[in-house]
């Protein structure tokens, strides 16, 4: 079997792999390892990432939305519920593209004088129809896989924003690495559209690690989580930010 074709059913086994751990385990050099990952990209077998590759299917963030949608929807439903009564009246909030945070803009409907800024076009079909609740979607390419908009206008209208608060979301909650996800474009802008950044996320994603890292916990203003977390996870967490735990 050729090499390339051995470095694609690795990646089948560990969805990621660095160029340097793959010229130790081949016995290859490293400029020999990125031709191979170049030929596996062209047959679309592959992504290329800094400093090495990832597969490019088979990866959890390409589920469906829906699916996504149906997960540990209960938690989500709590979650969603304790954000929105953070919401005041007259404030302006940025929602991310998820489905914890379109669990915020169910609630959401209940409240008067809100504006809403997003690049979820599930969060504004959420919230169509709604005359107390003003929604702004941000420009983009849309992509089908997450219902959203993706792209240099989703950067640039949150770079442009000052909010009062943001809600976002993540793939996981790593104590070594902070805030991580799994999709490349996610846009970093979203942690500075707001006064305030308030990371929801259900209690299954801490202390993992997902692909990519997003921003640092201590970016976080306040994180709201469910009450599956684990005690000694929350008392980590609570010693670098605020955290609320929706029951």
């Amino acid at each position: 079997m050729a090499r390339p074709d051995d470095i694609l059913r690795l990646l089948r086994e560990h969805t990621t792999a660095s160029i340097t751990s793959l010229a130790g385990r081949f016995a290859v050099s490293e400029m020999t390892v990125r031709r191979d990952l170049d030929k596996l990209v062209e047959r679309g077998e592959v992504i290329r990432i800094p400093g090495g590759a990832r597969l490019a299917r088979s990866i959890s963030f390409e589920k469906s939305f829906e699916e996504r949608l149906r997960n540990r929807s209960d938690a989500k439903d709590r979650i969603g519920r304790a954000a929105s009564a953070l919401v005041e009246p007259g404030d302006a909030v940025v929602l991310d593209s998820g489905t914890t945070t379109l669990c915020i803009a169910r609630y959401l409907r209940d409240h008067k004088n809100v504006a809403v800024f997003t690049f979820s076009l599930a969060v504004l079909e959420e919230l169509r129809g709604c005359d107390s609740v003003r929604v702004e979607l941000t420009g983009g390419t849309y992509r089908r896989a997450s219902h959203d908009l993706i792209g240099p206008a989703v950067q640039e209208t949150l770079a442009s924003l000052h909010a009062h608060k943001v809600f976002f979301g993540a793939a996981a909650l790593s104590f070594q690495k902070g805030v991580m996800v799994y999709d490349p474009d996610a846009p970093r802008a979203l942690v500075r559209s707001a006064t305030e950044r308030i990371l929801v996320l259900d209690s299954s994603k801490i202390g993992k690690q997902a692909l990519y890292g997003f921003c640092p916990l201590d970016a976080c203003d306040l994180v709201i989580t469910d009450s599956g977390a684990r005690p000694e996870d929350l008392a980590r967490l609570r010693k670098v930010t605020r955290v609320v735990v929706a029951g």
